[in-house]
């Protein structure tokens, strides 16, 4: 069953085009990685997926209603959430507070504390931190509130926007079992940008590359991480 289909769509900055003509769909309770260099599109894809920029051309669907053109609260009331690149938590709020910002559209308080729940068991340390300011955080710490911060908002579908960046090797091993953990606990769909393609194509069942803001390249991680082009372009090897 396909969650989101993302069908040929342009995405423009003012007369600059980021985007040419993109698909890519996600299943249900899959990862979904999109890999590439930077200003290849990746991000702007969530963006726009997000309805935070709307493209000018093609359809995005989620289920099977067509969010092309819908507001961002629209789209978070539907059941996407994003977990931003640079994590974005307000640094003089505590732990707490910002969890209880990525639920500010649900009016089922019961419901909503019994997600508290479930993002403390999959971040114990938040827990542990529960009281303490989001700024005074390791960066591995912060990067864990921002993604529960989105789980907040009871997503069927999660993107992530490098939830690795600067963190040390240890943190992005421990980042990335926790994805793995949420998807399959959660039975979440998963859309993952990532520059760490090696951490990208492990976490997915698919992946596509982004190249000039077209799709260069699909298949499984398995698929990509044994291509050559991927190989040297971005595993390194």
């Amino acid at each position: 069953m396909t969650r989101l289909s993302v069908e040929d769509i342009q995405v423009s900055y003012g007369p600059r085009a980021a985007l040419h003509g993109l698909s890519l769909h996600v299943g249900e309770a899959e990862i979904v990685a999109l890999i590439g260099s930077n200003g290849a599109g990746k991000t702007t894809t969530l963006r726009a997926i997000m309805a935070l920029t709307p493209p000018d051309k093609g359809k995005i669907s989620f289920g099977d209603t067509d969010i092309s053109r819908m507001s961002p609260p629209g789209v978070v009331a539907l059941g996407i959430a994003l977990s931003p690149e640079g994590r974005r938590v307000f640094p003089q709020m505590t732990v707490e507070e910002n969890l209880q910002l990525g639920a500010y559209l649900r009016k089922d308080k019961n419901e909503t504390a019994a997600t508290m729940k479930r993002v403390y068991n999959h971040f114990p340390r938040l827990r542990e931190r529960r009281l303490q300011m989001a700024g005074s955080m390791s960066g591995g710490e912060q990067q864990m509130l921002a993604i529960g911060r989105a789980l907040m908002a009871k997503p069927r579908l999660l993107l992530l926007d490098e939830p690795s960046l600067g963190l040390a090797p240890i943190r992005v091993q421990e980042i990335g079992q926790i994805i793995k953990e949420i998807n399959s606990e959660e039975n979440l769909s998963i859309v993952l940008v990532e520059q760490n393609a090696n951490m990208a194509l492990r976490l997915c069942h698919r992946a596509y590359v982004i190249e000039s803001g077209s799709i260069a390249l699909q298949g499984t991680g398995e698929e990509l991480a044994s291509s050559e082009h991927v190989r040297k372009a971005y595993l390194g090897i």
